[in-house]
């Protein structure tokens, strides 16, 4: 049991570097309830841990984000366009929650599990969605896909405080607000079956993002920074920015997000309609 190869880091960094899909997804729900059964200790090496890209498969081929083919859904391929691009941000959301638990290595066993079950919950999201697939013909890697969620955790790897400001809390987040809309546009097709795995999904992804709010403000505490300040202070490093547009308010209330940024969102998507 204390062999290096039954110990956590080994084998997370075998799931994060899987090529193979299903392998992939396989290995990161065993990792899950090993640990939660005690199986696999901590015995980290000292960093800094180099770990640039993930294993992914051949395809989908990978495209600057403004390539993405947009295709509306009027039509069987932008149907299945658009359940691709939602399994992708899946695949990769399995890899990202695999990376905080590896890379992040002097953080409380507590963030350990928390997102070894992130990354558990997310594989079995990407399954929902690959079934969804297959029953529309086709599979994941049919259509291009961008690289934009891998991007930002290259760039947040030294810190994991800065991790959770800008990937969870930026990037997860944007994921409960536009949900809605993607079920809106799929109920007027009468595909039901993908709204209600969508339900599942936003469901966990409150949680998740959640996750990612608790850690920032633990982080913050721990350092003796202000939360919104150090949030806002990061945005502008990094810079990015909070888009226009619906907010999901509830779901991000729900995720943990404070009451002065909930004010702040709703005037901002009142702001975009307006325009």
């Amino acid at each position: 049991m204390n062999s290096c190869s039954s110990s956590l880091y080994p084998l997370l960094e075998q799931a994060l570097l899987c090529r193979e899909v299903e392998v992939k997804l396989q290995l990161a729900e065993r990792l899950f309830l090993d640990w939660r059964a005690g199986r696999l200790p901590r015995l980290a090496a000292p960093g800094p841990y180099a770990l640039h890209e993930a294993g992914r498969p051949e395809r989908p081929p990978l495209v600057h984000p403004a390539k993405v083919p947009r295709r509306g859904l009027s039509t069987p391929q932008g149907h299945g366009a658009l359940l691709h691009a939602i399994a992708h941000i899946e695949f990769n959301a399995v890899n990202l929650a695999l990376d905080a638990a590896w890379r992040f290595r002097d953080m409380p066993d507590a963030f350990v599990d928390d997102w070894l079950r992130v990354a558990a919950e997310e594989a079995g999201h990407f399954r929902l969605l690959k079934g969804r697939l297959a029953e529309l013909d086709f599979v994941y890697g049919d259509f291009p896909a961008h690289d934009g969620l891998w991007a930002m955790t290259r760039k947040t790897d030294h810190d994991p405080l800065t991790r959770m400001a800008l990937v969870p809390r930026v990037l997860e987040a944007r994921g409960l607000d536009v949900t809605p809309g993607i079920q809106k546009r799929l109920a007027a097709i009468g595909d039901e079956a993908s709204v209600a795995v969508l339900d599942i999904i936003l469901r966990d992804e409150i949680g998740h993002v959640r996750i990612g709010n608790h850690w920032f403000c633990e982080l913050c505490r721990q350092r003796g920074l202000e939360p919104q300040s150090t949030f806002r202070r990061l945005l502008d490093e990094y810079a990015m920015q909070l888009h226009p547009g619906e907010y999901n308010l509830a779901a991000r209330e729900a995720a943990g997000f404070f009451a002065d940024e909930l004010v702040a969102l709703a005037r901002l998507g009142e702001s975009s309609v307006d325009a």
